[in-house]
């Protein structure tokens, strides 16, 4: 759909961006704006910063910003038209239909279609397990445990044998080869032609927690490999930002999430009763996805396979949890495999035992140390007891840590009071930070004029960082200064729409700023400007003369620039060599 400028602004008005985000992740207040350790990437000290005030966010450590349509569009990997109508609905907006842009109306076109593309293919995959062709398919899956019931509730299905068996099926629906390049589901080759993703697999439909079918797992029935294989992301799929069966586990009455492996796993738990089960989609779990399981609960379980694979995956989940202050507890599965085998094995009541008896994430590396050291032996035992010891030390809070002290003292054997102070020990040096710079890359240094040009966008990043953080420099700027001084694309429409909206309505809207950017470079730039605080402390003389700094620099620039271009034309050059004289007589006051 296309909206107009008007009904964007009062859709992004009447949803606070703190509380769009703070849904997604866990923002902590800090001065006049929040921090969190960033949703789009993996860091351990927060750098993502979100402005109730100037209704923006900007991570200090991977560059991404922008407004509450921004980050809809990067998390949920919504369309800008989409954003707005999912605001507009928490909001009580009645949008109105209207036509949309060119560019609109193909990405949504596109989307529209490959979800329609994807629902056919569900369908005829589970139409197929039906058939003599899927016989086998149907077999294997009943030889697996699974009920009629739990096969058509979770939609499975078979991809036949033959390799261009869904191509011919959608094609005959009336699909363009080059709308089927970009569904996932088809693939296309000067040699082959066109060919199905899948074939000759048990299928699992990918399904987003609005019941949509976003994708597919597909796996081999033998030992060929590889044993699943994905979609690859299209513009409705990101595996790094989806869960399986998490359509399903939101709905649950059990309490909390438990992430399994696989799909078979997560079907198993849910014909067993544990219909909080989800996986991640063929990778280890990210960033992405626990922000996704945030927003449905605070406690979360781990029933990763109990193979040395899958002690590492828990690990590497662990770390990121607990970046996001979201304690999880670790399942022992041993001595079976996976919850799967489990479930076979003991049923229903067996694995309930095992959630009752669940582990805390921080025991579970306990005793993963544990395992690696020899514990007759004296020396090997120490090495434990000093690494066991620096993971204590990374408990913020004094009476979890303490408690933990005296829990693995007591599991271990060890003296209290000796660990307690080798804890103490390591948590005061751990405070310690290292300057990297002195590693940077030396063959990564500027030339001398790429060091200039960056220098002097530098200048102007730093002037409209002055403009957004006190607007008294409007009155004094606009007699001196105009957008068309600044040569880099963003900065330039930045400033004219900040002019703009100065002498309109007397007043500065970074968050309206970004409406006027498409691309996802442009937002990240524009956020790195508009999110800049000054911490200094500067008296107004002093301001002004930074200020002055900036803009005869910026001027000269710009004059420099245009007397280059204006060669040969007499009369503007002595126009412009007049403004060049004129510009050290510029003088920002602030009085």
């Amino acid at each position: 759909m296309y909206y107009t400028d008007e009904q964007i602004e009062e859709v992004r008005s009447r949803n606070d961006i703190v509380d769009i985000i703070s849904g997604y992740v866990n923002l902590k207040k800090k001065g006049n704006s929040y921090s969190a350790c960033c949703p789009f990437h993996h860091e351990k000290t927060p750098s993502f910063h979100v402005s109730r005030e100037k209704q923006m966010y900007h991570c200090f450590g991977c560059g991404v910003g922008g407004n509450v349509y921004t980050f809809l569009m990067e998390h949920e990997n919504l369309s800008f038209p989409e954003s707005v109508e999912m605001l507009a609905e928490r909001a009580g907006i009645q949008l109105p239909q209207q036509g949309m842009d060119p560019d609109a109306k193909k990405q949504a076109d596109e989307r529209s279609k490959i979800k329609d593309m994807n629902k056919l293919a569900a369908g005829y995959f589970h139409y197929m397990l039906k058939t003599d062709r899927g016989a086998h398919a149907l077999e294997y899956l009943k030889g697996r445990g699974l009920s009629d019931e739990t096969i058509t509730g979770f939609g499975l299905g078979f991809s036949d044998v033959y390799r261009d068996d869904l191509y011919q099926y959608l094609k005959s629906k009336g699909y363009a080869d080059e709308e089927l390049k970009n569904s996932g589901l088809i693939r296309f080759d000067e040699k082959n032609g066109a060919s199905d993703q899948f074939w000759n697999r048990v299928m699992f439909p990918i399904i987003d927690t609005n019941n949509r079918v976003i994708g597919f797992g597909g796996r081999v029935m033998g030992d060929a490999k590889p044993k699943y294989i994905n979609t690859q992301d299209t513009p409705v799929f990101d595996k790094s930002r989806n869960l399986y069966g998490l359509n399903l586990a939101k709905k649950s009455k059990r309490r909390g999430i438990i992430f399994c492996e696989g799909y078979m796993d997560v079907i198993s738990m849910h014909q067993a009763g544990f219909d909080n089960a989800v996986a991640s989609l063929g990778t280890a779990l990210t960033v992405g996805q626990v922000n996704l399981v945030k927003r449905y609960t605070e406690r979360v379980y781990l029933a990763y396979d109990s193979d040395e694979a899958g002690t590492k995956a828990a690990l590497r989940a662990l770390e990121i949890m607990r970046e996001f202050e979201m304690p999880a507890r670790v399942i022992s599965l041993k001595p079976y495999k996976d919850p799967d085998e489990l479930i076979r094995e003991e049923g229903t009541k067996g694995f309930e035992r095992r959630i009752n008896e669940a582990i805390s994430g921080i025991m579970f590396e306990i005793r993963i140390l544990a395992n690696n050291y020899n514990q007759e032996d004296p020396q090997e035992r120490t090495g434990f007891q000093k690494e066991a010891a620096k993971r204590l030390s990374l408990i913020l809070d004094p009476l979890e840590r303490g408690n933990y002290v005296e829990s693995v003292a007591k599991e271990y054997n060890i003296s209290v009071e000796s660990l307690k102070e080798t804890v103490t020990k390591y948590g005061i040096s751990g405070t310690a930070k290292v300057d990297t710079s002195v590693f940077r890359d030396r063959s990564s240094r500027k030339s001398p004029e790429e060091e200039k040009e960056q220098k002097q966008l530098k200048t102007e990043r730093l002037l409209i960082t002055w403009i957004i953080n006190d607007d008294r420099l409007f009155k004094s700027l606009k007699e001196v200064l105009s957008p068309d001084d600044f040569f880099e694309p963003v900065y330039h429409d930045i400033v004219k729409t900040l002019f703009e909206q100065y002498e309109e309505q007397g007043r500065v809207m970074p968050a309206v700023v970004m409406n006027r950017f498409q691309s996802k470079e442009e937002h990240d730039k524009a956020a790195a400007i508009m999110q800049q605080d000054f911490d200094m402390e500067i008296s107004e003389a002093d301001k002004s003369k930074v200020i002055t700094e900036l803009v005869r620099s910026i001027k000269l620039r710009s004059v420099t620039h245009r007397l280059e271009e204006a060669k040969g034309d007499l009369e503007k050059t002595g126009k412009l060599l007049l403004e060049k004289a004129q510009i050290n007589r510029i003088v920002i006051s602030f009085l």
